[in-house]
């Protein structure tokens, strides 16, 4: 979380709120309009983590309200505890503010929470400062995301500020927490949140949750932030050859559709995508098509599964040309790309060059020419990009 830096220097040196049967030891994250303090109950001496909102204050909107009717519709309507949620175990109120009462995250540095002065919450945006993670952990992560997201869905509700930050470690699982910003899923809510996560359609429904949990996805992945989309940064090489990120990258192209009838409807359909996914790669069906194209060039890999085609494919009405978006990854990188004889630019001129992700490109058969200064040009005629997402060349591959 994020705070006001107003507020943040006005109540650095203030005593601590009085929370009952709790003392506070020390602030351990900011937002908004509210405060967590790492906390000790006096009877058990367990640590909890509680989150503090002033009842009052000036010159802003009611944000204990606003929490309190997030806190309310959560409990109304989400039966039964996901273990992907962060748990809520009790709401109250002081004279002076509301609080309400959870788990405390495990500590950044290892193990579990603790009292110590070096004790920091792990949250998904601190690991992520250490490097993106295996293959395995970013399946387990987007699993666990997309499971605790796809029950806020499920019981018609809408998180509204999916991010790193507010993706908790507690005994080592991933819980989405913060709910200060849930409401009924409608996509005439409003557009409040953290800004990079937001989509550029401005509808804040479930569409805009998938899109952020796949920009959520896309930094475990390329360990680039959210900004940077699609770009794939150094992890590139690893993104063609392993196919559970490959299936991953996959996931986040669609979740990350600009236009959102193109993306995951809710976090559930996501979710099953990646299940029937995983039973592919682990069918030994991830990836086919390996060619040689032409004497002294290099061997170019196309990498999609005929069987998951229907899935990875956005539909569109008959009459519409179907737009894609497809990875050009290159060993070594800073390959250009032609396509049916024209050179591929972003929108400001700038060549693409590879690693890299062209998007809005139309779905059909295409003719592929990719060039490097140091090495002779890959050629392939007619790449379907109805069927493909990732061309994969490796110019120093022996003919």
């Amino acid at each position: 979380m994020s705070g006001s830096p107003h507020d943040s220097a006005a109540d650095s040196h203030a005593p601590p709120p009085e929370v009952p049967d709790l003392d506070l030891i020390r602030p351990i994250g900011q937002g908004g309009f509210g405060r967590v303090w790492l906390a000790r109950n006096r009877t058990t001496g367990k640590l909890r983590a509680v989150k503090v909102i002033p009842l009052h204050r000036s010159g802003s909107t009611d944000p204990a309200g606003r929490e309190i009717t997030s806190i309310t519709r959560l409990e109304e309507n989400l039966h039964a505890q996901h273990p992907n949620l962060l748990v809520i175990y009790h709401v109250g109120k002081t004279a002076e503010h509301l609080f309400y009462v959870m788990d405390p995250a495990d500590d950044a540095g290892g193990g579990a929470a603790s009292a110590e002065a070096t004790y920091r919450p792990a949250t998904l945006q601190s690991r992520l400062q250490d490097g993106p993670p295996s293959a395995r952990q970013c399946l387990r992560y987007a699993r666990q995301l997309l499971g605790g997201l796809a029950s806020l869905h499920a019981a018609g509700m809408v998180h509204r500020d999916v991010k790193p930050a507010n993706c908790l470690f507690v005994g080592g699982e991933l819980k989405l927490a913060d709910f200060g910003l849930l409401t009924d899923a409608d996509p005439l809510v409003s557009r409040i949140g953290t800004a990079r996560y937001m989509p550029p359609d401005g509808r804040m429904d479930a569409r805009a949750d998938v899109y952020a949990a796949g920009l959520v996805i896309y930094e475990m992945l390329t360990g680039l932030p959210a900004e940077s989309f699609p770009q794939l940064g150094r992890r590139a090489p690893e993104l063609a050859e392993d196919p559970i990120l490959g299936a991953l990258n996959r996931l986040v192209l669609r979740a990350c559709q600009g236009d959102p009838q193109r993306r995951f409807s809710n976090a559930r359909e996501m979710l099953d995508a990646l299940d029937a996914s995983e039973r592919e790669t682990t069918a030994g069906r991830p990836r086919i098509g390996r060619r040689i194209v032409g004497a002294g060039v290099a061997c170019l890999l196309v990498l999609a599964a005929v069987a998951a085609v229907a899935l990875w494919r956005p539909k569109a009405p008959p009459a519409v040309q179907q737009r894609v978006n497809v990875n050009f990854i290159t060993d070594p990188f800073e390959a250009t790309i032609f396509l049916d004889g024209q050179q591929q630019f972003y929108p400001d001129k700038t060549p693409y060059t590879t690693p890299c992700t062209v998007e809005n490109l139309p779905a059909r058969p295409h003719r592929v020419v990719l060039k490097h200064p140091e090495h002779a040009d890959v050629e392939a005629d007619r790449i379907d990009f109805a069927e493909v997402r990732e061309v994969v060349v490796d110019f120093r591959s022996p003919p």
